[in-house]
């Protein structure tokens, strides 16, 4: 038998100590004062309660596709007790149905750099799909600007990830843009983040 506080089931990671703090201020300021925020690809869970904690306003909804994770999630959950963090749904990006149908905002973090090209085609479309006019994307990671990388560390870290899965890699910024405006999404903010990464605040178009 397995409890919450299993270190089998209850992952950590370092880079969310090192990252939570600077995302939050972007997300005090950028996501809505009501509503459900949808996180696609909540990894260990960490990022959950730590948001869900400093944002009891919102009700905070984590989400992967990976049955481990989402076991860490649930753990994170249970010793959290906060009652805005929702429990965990399975859900793949790239998958056409997705199990929650509307959400005022969304925030996928390091999702888009560790996952296939795909993952963001389906995230973009069901951002498109799910999020109000009006409604926030936002995005967090390394990315590539004008086909070049942006540090030496990131070019590294971009040939790390294509050893471990050709499929992943740090995506150029204008095609993750062009990808979202035709789902009807229009990068409103870009903002430089601490360790070369970028903050990504897209918007649904009022009239898409």
């Amino acid at each position: 038998m397995t409890t919450a506080s299993d270190p089998h089931v209850l992952l950590t990671s370092p880079s969310v100590a090192r990252n939570r703090e600077p995302i939050l201020e972007i997300l005090h300021r950028v996501l809505p004062k009501s509503g459900v925020v949808l996180e696609i690809a909540s990894g260990t869970g960490e990022h959950a309660v730590y948001f869900a904690a400093a944002l009891p306003h919102l009700r905070w909804q984590p989400t992967d596709r990976d049955e481990r994770a989402l076991k860490s999630i649930a753990a994170h959950r249970a010793i959290s007790g906060l009652p805005n963090l929702l429990a965990p749904l399975v859900l793949d990006a790239a998958e056409v149905e997705w199990p929650v149908r509307h959400a005022d905002a969304i925030v996928a973090i390091n999702m888009v750099h560790i996952s296939p090209w795909r993952a963001t085609q389906g995230l973009m479309a069901g951002a498109g799909r799910v999020l109000p006019p009006g409604g926030g994307l936002y995005l967090y990671g390394a990315y590539k600007e004008n086909g070049a990388h942006t540090a030496p560390s990131n070019e590294r870290f971009d040939q790390d990830l294509r050893r471990r899965d050709p499929e992943w890699g740090v995506r150029d910024l204008e095609e993750v843009t062009e990808l979202a405006d035709r789902h009807g999404l229009v990068l409103a903010e870009r903002i430089a983040m601490p360790a070369n990464n970028l903050s990504l605040v897209f918007r649904r178009e009022q009239s898409f």
